[in-house]
């Protein structure tokens, strides 16, 4: 147990402790030590969403049986609703369990449970919670999604956007939006540019999560949305949101986000060195990009790494850069550094990487580095 990592480390047995005290001040027949010993027992080699579910299943176990007298007793051991830039994973980790239990366990009462999640994600999210009920009772549940779109709680409305998103991460897709994603952006219509820099990251991601399925309707809703509401709120979220669509140099989202002029750009020179490194190394990328035009154009400039795979295929890796205004005949140099390090969504293996630099999309200059392992 001392070498495990991340977020799952956290639900053991203390965090059953941490619940189940909190519930015995208010039910006081709940058995604390029992529980933290059956979580203890079960959680051994088990991931983070598994581990959660440990903990779940021992509150159903350990509640009254009937579920609309088992969920007010969790309610009670929610705290404090969350302020803006408090993280849910910092203060309130340990509700993840609740969310959880309702998830798992309310399915035959919506309204309850709705209501249930809507307290949650006050003080946690209720995002995964939600979207089995999107699945089974998809009109009442979009009805109070709607709803929460306009709540005057930040973290009520982030719900809205996050619970709905198509590819949320770590959970199951919600196909019914791959397919036709146009509800969801009847949700975001009120929050497209929302104060809270909380909820506007999560419109952002939906964007984007829509960008990947229908592509010409994100670009669609962003230039009417940029249009209908010019703030820097609104022209943050379509920038964040219109992201993969930058990465793959898609022209119309480059243009929509103010990039010209891409073709008329190149770069002369381009060095990747050392060319040979190890893991844990350095690379500095060195190179130049001359606007040949006669007229001033704003610039995106990205690179991309192809890393290697066991098969000996690569896989491109976009990098941001950064962006620039290059006038009529300017040439610029640029250096970038770029560790090769370590990360848990990426394995190296040895043999011949490229980088390429792209400007506003467009390829413009390819090096190489070998890899050694």
């Amino acid at each position: 147990m001392a070498s495990e990592y991340g977020l799952k480390r956290h639900f053991n047995g203390d965090a059953a402790r941490l619940i189940g005290d909190r519930i015995r001040a208010v039910h006081p027949g709940f058995d604390v030590e029992g529980y933290a010993a059956e979580v203890e027992s079960r959680i051994p080699d088990k991931e983070l969403k598994d581990r959660v579910l440990v903990l779940a299943e021992g509150l159903r176990s350990r509640l009254p049986a009937e579920y609309p007298h088992a969920v007010p007793i969790l309610l009670t051991v929610l705290g404090d609703e969350l302020a803006e830039g408090e993280g849910m994973f910092n203060s309130s980790w340990f509700l993840m369990p609740v969310a959880r239990f309702v998830e798992e366990y309310g399915l035959d009462h919506p309204d309850l449970s709705l209501d249930a999640i809507e307290e949650i994600t006050r003080r946690h999210t209720g995002e995964y919670a939600i979207r089995p009920y999107v699945e089974q009772h998809y009109a009442p549940t979009m009805e109070r999604v709607a709803l929460w779109a306009r709540s005057p709680s930040h973290n009520v409305r982030r719900l809205a956007t996050e619970g709905i998103r198509s590819r949320l991460p770590w959970a199951r897709i919600l196909t019914r939006f791959v397919k036709d994603p146009r509800p969801v952006l009847e949700i975001l219509e009120p929050l497209r540019s929302d104060p809270s820099e909380y909820v506007r990251k999560s419109v952002a991601n939906n964007l984007n999560d829509i960008s990947k399925d229908a592509p010409d309707l994100a670009l669609d809703t962003a230039l009417r949305w940029l249009e209908e509401s010019p703030t820097p709120e609104t022209n943050w979220i379509v920038k964040h949101g219109l992201r993969t669509l930058v990465k793959k140099g898609d022209q119309q989202a480059l243009a929509i986000l103010g990039a010209t002029g891409g073709e008329h750009v190149r770069v002369p020179r381009l060095s990747v060195s050392p060319r040979t490194v190890t893991i844990g190394d350095t690379l500095v990328i060195g190179f130049e990009v001359e606007n040949t035009d006669d007229r001033a154009h704003s610039i995106a400039i990205d690179y991309v790494v192809h890393h290697v795979r066991k098969n000996g295929r690569s896989i491109p890796k976009v990098f941001k850069l950064t962006t620039l205004e290059l006038g009529p005949g300017e040439r610029r140099s640029l250096e970038k550094t770029h560790t090769i390090k370590e990360v848990q969504t990426r394995r190296y293996y040895p043999g011949e990487h490229t980088v390429d630099i792209q400007v506003n999309g467009l390829v413009q200059a390819t090096g190489r580095f070998g890899l050694l392992t």
